[in-house]
């Protein structure tokens, strides 16, 4: 009695869900039955044979090669092998004695004849799998010019389906963005990041917490800034998907992610660690806690300042906030000779056409990559590294375009510039701790302690705003109709010049998204706090 190891086999584990490996083990018995064969083992595989190391395969070739069955029954050829080295394994156990079967293929295996009409159809197999891969292959890439990506959405988005771009998880694309913030403050390791990202529930598909590997390559992955880069290749396209992060803020944490020696860890979060100095030696108070309160120290020797508690700190921070107060009258007032003066200035801006300019410029550029790229005269390496790099700053432009076609006439983001600072207080009051320490590393400066007193000056920016607004507003509001003067507009072009600086662009994006997250319900406190050196801000009225 000969017996022989029956074998089906399909690509995929949906294929599977079909009758294909049915009807392969009907035919297989059929043969089997009219050739006095018997099926003493079957095995089922849904793997591709397009490559070697199928597990189940393997053992098969094993226990032949130890002789524990006859011969082995195959559908069809493509079946068991559409690789040369599993066909060639084939080869050799027939070599060896062991009866190889086809129950759909008229061939005698154990002949000349036999064998080279089997291996023309395994080459044939092996070609259909390469030439559909180089089509598979085709197709990809003509998504990803499209700017489409045609894998797995990454973790904080959602798949739509083929030929549509992926949109944004809605629980967890706000977390991957807060995981981009939080590590371009600089205040945090990839380790220590995880662990507070998983106190804010981001969570992999699978339902567990973020290992550091997995945090490490959502952080170097530029698909969350619009851009899509093939980890195979190296080559990148521009997306078509909403970003979540600005480019701006995705090529500061690559900065921060190669700085490998800078310290980032921090194990105590403490509201206002490392931003106080002691007014007597000029050294940063030591955060502590005791009996759940929380003190500040110098720990120099003789140092007259002792200790304050935070809490009292805090009242003295929110104190210099209180301060800064604009009259609802004079702030709708601004809003109106804002907007009428750009709408005077429309034919003078030329911003758009810059950034239009600066594009058609990198577009020029990238096809000169490519063109040294064919001559040969750099490597694909280099190509893909200057490529993506121009592709961010395209991305930055986009960006600058978008957010410019937000602002009604201009006036917008100037108007929402002193927003920030109207609302300074109240956003502080009701923030988080984390958000609460960014407002006053941005809106505070020369932050002091001496013995019991705490003294903090406002930072350049909001400086500017203050004297601005006494300018504007040294007396009572008048409502009546008059175009921008000379002053007005003097003051305008300072409140502008300070907001086109880099720091404090970053500072409005910073401080605006902590704005918009509470929409509004930011009020000024009612209590009001006496004696802060902050006060010296000429705002309240």
């Amino acid at each position: 009695m000969t017996t022989c190891y029956g074998y089906t086999r399909v690509s995929t584990v949906k294929q599977g869900e079909g009758v294909s490996l049915e009807a392969q083990k009907d035919e297989i018995i059929r043969y089997a039955e009219k050739h006095g064969l018997t099926i003493s083992r079957w095995f089922e595989e849904k793997e591709t044979a397009a490559k070697a190391g199928r597990p189940i395969f393997d053992a098969i070739l094993r226990d032949l090669r130890t002789g524990k069955a006859d011969g082995l029954i195959v559908h069809k050829i493509d079946r068991s092998a559409r690789n040369f080295r599993d066909w060639a394994q084939i080869g050799e156990l027939a070599d060896q004695g062991v009866a190889i079967h086809f129950a759909t293929e008229s061939l005698d295996f154990q002949s000349r004849g036999g064998r080279l009409t089997a291996d023309i159809q395994a080459v044939i197999a092996s070609d259909y799998i390469r030439n559909l891969r180089e089509e598979a292959m085709k197709g990809i890439r003509g998504r990803l010019k499209q700017g489409l990506y045609p894998h797995m959405a990454p973790l904080g988005y959602l798949n739509q389906g083929g030929g549509n771009p992926k949109t944004p998880d809605p629980a967890r694309a706000p977390l991957v963005s807060e995981a981009f913030t939080l590590y371009g403050t600089g205040n945090y390791s990839i380790r220590s990041l995880c662990v507070e990202m998983d106190k804010r529930g981001l969570r992999s598909r699978g339902g567990r917490a973020l290992s550091r590997t997995s945090m490490d390559q959502t952080l170097s992955n530029p698909f969350y800034c619009g851009i899509i880069r093939v980890r195979k290749t190296g080559e990148s396209f521009k997306g078509v998907h909403q970003p979540l992060i600005t480019a701006s803020l995705f090529q500061r944490v690559q900065e921060l992610k190669t700085d490998k020696y800078t310290p980032k860890v921090v194990r105590h979060y403490h509201l206002y660690r490392g931003m106080f100095l002691c007014a007597a030696c000029d050294n940063k108070l030591i955060a502590e806690r005791q009996k759940g309160v929380v003190y500040y120290r110098c720990h120099s020797k003789n140092c007259k300042t002792r200790c304050i508690r935070e809490e009292d700190i805090e009242r003295e921070v929110q104190c210099g906030f209180d301060q800064i107060n604009f009259s609802e009258p004079n702030f709708g007032h601004l809003s109106t000779t804002l907007t009428t003066w750009y709408e005077e200035r429309r034919f003078m801006f030329g911003t758009t056409d810059a950034l239009a300019f600066r594009k058609s410029e990198i577009k020029t550029r990238i096809r000169a990559l490519t063109d040294a790229l064919i001559d040969r005269l750099i490597d694909k390496e280099a190509f893909a590294d200057r490529k993506e790099h121009l592709l961010i700053e395209s991305r930055k432009i986009d960006e600058q375009l978008e957010k410019m076609s937000e602002f009604d006439a201009g006036a917008g983001q100037l108007i929402k510039f002193l927003e920030l600072a109207k609302n300074l207080a109240g956003l502080y009051q009701i923030a988080t701790p984390s958000e609460k320490r960014l407002i006053v590393e941005l809106a505070t400066s020369n932050r002091i302690v001496d013995g019991k007193n705490v003294e903090l000056q406002p930072s350049e920016w909001l400086s500017t705003v203050g004297l601005a607004m006494t300018v504007l507003y040294g007396g009572v509001y008048r409502d009546t109709a008059r175009t921008p003067t000379k002053v007005q507009i003097r003051q305008f072009k300072k409140l502008e010049a300070v907001l086109a600086e880099p720091s404090v662009g970053d500072m409005v994006e910073q401080l605006s998204a902590i704005m918009d997250k509470y929409n509004g319900t930011a009020k000024s406190p009612v209590k009001k706090v006496n004696s802060s050196q902050f006060g010296s801000l000429p705002l309240k009225e």
